[in-house]
């Protein structure tokens, strides 16, 4: 059942509207149009009629019980005029005017269509560099994504949110400096995230307080050497103060990249989920988590009325999980056959290879149902376990589909060759950030902890009081609701203290800001070891953390074989999406 949020998310977003901008449609409607249209894909290899209408109806059940969503675009665009599905796209970003703006022309159609691009700007010669054309001095990366970022600003991504972009440049880039900095005023790039790209040699380098060469592009040759451990700490510094930038682990990334002898991967998408070579697409979806237990809603209801003293014990549903992998695998595999690209060299690059992005949302209120502690080694243990299945599963499905319509055209080329006979995507699964989805199905973000029990949210260009569900159904079941109550912990980033609440409850309902920071990235790691692409994790921080903290985080990502790994210090923004009431 969709709740009040969720439905006015639809509406604003999501539901087709006529040409006087009414809503047109109903959220079952939207599934149907969804279904239909990804469903329809199998037309292309020779599926009847009745097999056609019996995937839709598969791909329909699986939307509306919100047990699976795709990433936005699919929901917004499927059967539509715009007719782009995709949700993440690396552009490349060459070190010549033609290129800079022929991608600033593809990055327009992309986010006009409600995808999010990956860019690059570690070939671009550094500020003050010789232009030979002209005689004069290069103006620098930065000046040039300044021209992204202006673009961005004015078009919205399908006229209903505005575009993301992650911007990256390498640790050796002679700019890296006014790079680590660019975010210090604020308002300032608001559009992008923003992560250094760094190597084992400087990691290893800033452990050591040893020097690293910084290289100009254009020539290959080094410009000076500067000491990493100094880099590394105005790295820590610039993202305790404004969450910016990120790191990005390239060799970790190319090291588990399938299709190398392609290409080395440069850059991620917007949330840095999903690492992709120039011009390729991946379409995401996530599985519900919350729905993938024996249902402990039913339990409720046979308590007719009566207190509950403790939680009814629930455990996992795996064949529930192992069919809904499935049929996602499928689902997402037919997207790329039903999309309708950008540009042709986008088209041509992601059919190549073929990669999905299936992951997880609602892992918090699992946790809690199934009597787990976010922050405990029960909770990694069983992280590394669940993503292993869905992985095993996934791999599955997509050495099926192969069977029946080939590999990626890529496959002989790529790691899985040596693995396995058939394989149809490069890659198969993705943890993503799941924004706005998750607020569909009324579930925690991708793997974050909660952020709060109930937390005012930026969205639809107003302030929304959000409440967890689950919290709220336990509250009333066990007797200790109250409207008293709620107030009170509206305005606590912390439920710990609060003593109506029975100390069973308060165990399992640990926000953001009750977890040491080591558990967000043992988490990450832990998704991470059985995940193809990569994990969207944000490690949200009190206001009174010190660099020190930032610091630690991104050692210990970095000594946990992450893919990379950002922050953000509560209050460090005077504008953010989550807040306190």
């Amino acid at each position: 059942m969709l709740s009040k949020v969720a439905l006015d998310i639809l509406k604003a977003r999501y539901l087709k509207r006529n040409e006087k901008k009414q809503v047109i449609e109903s959220p079952e409607q939207m599934f149907q149009r969804v279904a239909s249209t990804i469903a329809g894909a199998e037309k292309g290899y020779g599926a009847s009629t009745a097999d056609i209408e019996k995937l839709t109806q598969e791909f329909y059940d699986m939307m509306a019980s919100l047990e699976f969503l795709p990433n936005s675009p699919t929901l917004m665009n499927a059967d539509t005029g715009i007719g782009q599905l995709s949700a993440c796209f690396v552009l490349p970003v060459e070190d010549s005017l033609d290129s800079i703006y022929e991608t600033l022309k593809i990055s327009a159609k992309v986010h006009q269509s409600g995808g999010g691009i990956g860019l690059s700007f570690s070939k671009l010669r550094p500020k003050g560099d010789l232009v030979k054309s002209t005689m004069s001095e290069a103006s620098g990366p930065l000046s040039f994504m300044k021209e992204f970022d202006v673009a961005t600003e004015v078009i919205k991504q399908g006229g209903r949110r505005r575009g993301a972009m992650m911007s990256t440049l390498r640790v050796d880039h002679p700019d890296i400096l006014e790079f680590i900095k660019a975010k210090e005023k604020e308002g300032v790039f608001s559009n992008f995230n923003m992560s250094v790209v760094v190597t084992n040699r400087f990691m290893e380098a800033a452990f050591n307080n040893k020097d690293y060469a910084l290289v100009n592009p254009r020539t290959g040759k080094k410009v000076k050497a500067v000491n990493a451990k100094k880099i590394f700490e105005e790295i820590c510094r610039s993202a305790w103060r404004t969450g910016d930038p990120g790191l990005i682990f390239i060799d970790e990334i190319n090291k588990k990249n399938p299709t190398l002898k392609i290409g080395k991967i440069e850059a991620t998408n917007p949330c840095g989920e999903v690492p992709l070579l120039p011009y390729e697409s991946c379409n995401l979806g996530s599985i519900n988590l919350d729905k993938m237990l024996k249902s402990r809603e039913e339990e409720l209801k046979n308590t007719k009325g009566k207190k509950m003293k403790t939680f009814p014990k629930e455990e996992i549903d795996w064949e529930k999980l192992r069919q809904t992998v499935r049929k996602a695998v499928h689902f997402l595999d037919n997207v790329i056959d039903a999309n309708k690209y950008p540009d042709p060299k986008i088209e041509k690059a992601t059919k190549a290879n073929r990669k999905i992005g299936l992951g997880v949302m609602g892992w918090a209120e699992c946790l809690v149902r199934l009597g787990i502690r976010y922050d405990s080694d029960a909770a990694v243990k069983l992280a590394e376990k669940l993503m292993k299945f869905i992985h095993k599963e996934a791999m599955k499905r997509s050495q099926e589909i192969a069977r029946k319509k080939g590999s990626f055209p890529n496959f002989a080329k790529s790691s899985w060759k040596k693995k396995v006979s058939k394989l149809r995507n490069a890659t198969l699964t993705t943890i993503a950030p799941t924004g706005t989805i998750s607020l569909i199905t009324g579930c925690s973000s991708g793997i974050e902890p909660l952020f709060s029990i109930a937390y005012e949210r930026k969205l639809l260009e107003k302030k929304m009081l959000l409440v967890n569900p689950l919290f709220e159904t336990i509250a009333r079941s066990r007797g200790f609701y109250s409207n008293h109550m709620m107030k009170k912990i509206r305005s606590l980033i912390s439920i710990q203290g609060v003593r109506e609440i029975p100390k069973d409850v308060r165990k399992l309902f640990v926000t953001a800001f009750d977890i040491h920071p080591e558990w967000h990235v043992k988490m990450q790691a832990a998704f991470q070891k059985y995940t193809d692409n990569a994990v969207s994790k944000t490690v949200n921080l009190k206001h009174t953390a010190a660099v020190a903290d930032v610091r630690d985080i991104y050692l210990l990502a970095y000594k946990l074989k992450c893919k990379g790994i950002t922050v953000f210090r509560f209050g460090s923004k005077r504008e953010q999406v989550i807040g306190i009431l």
